[in-house]
């Protein structure tokens, strides 16, 4: 059983997620035993609030969907509002295993320089059930090469939502502005990146969706995607060159990414 301090905050967002949301709770208190466990119902249609809350999650409710990145967003706030110091995000579906979560924790909590972000890669294992389809795997590729000529780091899986942070990280997210609510993707890698956030990957066990459908399906979808993530990594450069130069009043006009 992997043990976590009492401020570690397992962060799930939700969009109709009924038919997974219980199963996925129930195997972390299998794994984790009693962690504190926030899920996001992003204003679900159907019974996840009501199953989660069951199932014995703390359960923050949206009025209408919001969106993804809105979620974690109201997730950072409420645990910078209750003091966690440690936050594990996954999603509802049960694509990421549970057993994730000790490595990630142990990447946040142990060493010389614990890291700020730990993202959990798909393509680190040779274990994993989840496929990813052609389209985006072009997009994931395009983004690492993106990110490696940007900030001379090197990530597999900048997309991935299985993620660890340290509360430097999830308090700048929380503050308005500071997190890009509608793609939050290789583009906030970029940026934390280069404001000197200490991140890394580690190889992580993820499945095929239990249910529902992803919010990526769909080839005009991933181009739409592919094309926006990467507009935003491009004002997220810019952002940070003009920061570095003094130009604040330029930066406050672009609407994309957030100021350092």
């Amino acid at each position: 059983m992997t043990c976590l301090d009492r401020k570690t905050l397992i962060l799930i967002p939700a969009y109709n997620e009924e038919e997974s949301i219980v199963h996925v709770l129930s195997n972390i208190q299998k794994e984790c035993g009693d962690v504190d466990v926030l899920v996001i119902n992003d204003g679900s249609r159907d019974n996840t609030a009501e199953a989660a809350r069951k199932a014995g999650a703390i359960v923050v409710s949206h009025i209408y969907n919001m969106g993804y990145g809105v979620s974690l967003q109201t997730g950072y706030k409420y645990a910078v509002d209750h003091d966690y110091e440690f936050i594990i995000q996954m999603d509802a579906d049960g694509q990421h295993d549970v057993c994730n979560i000790g490595a990630i924790y142990h990447e946040l909590t142990q060493g010389k320089h614990p890291y700020d972000i730990v993202i959990g890669s798909r393509f680190l294992t040779q274990d994993n059930q989840m496929k990813v389809g052609i389209a985006k795997k072009i997009a994931i590729g395009f983004f690492n090469m993106a990110i490696k000529l940007v900030t001379h780091k090197r990530f597999t899986d900048p997309t991935s939502g299985l993620q660890g942070l340290s509360r430097r990280a999830f308090t700048a997210y929380s503050l308005y502005d500071n997190f890009d609510t509608n793609y939050p993707d290789a583009n906030i890698v970029t940026k934390m990146l280069l404001n000197g956030y200490w991140m890394r990957e580690v190889p992580a066990i993820m499945h095929p969706r239990e249910s529902g459908v992803s919010m990526h399906s769909g080839l005009r979808k991933n181009i739409a995607y592919m094309f926006t993530v990467t507009l935003n990594i491009v004002v997220v450069v810019m952002q940070f060159h003009l920061i570095k130069k003094g130009r604040k009043d330029i930066v406050e006009e672009l609407e994309v990414g957030f100021p350092a």
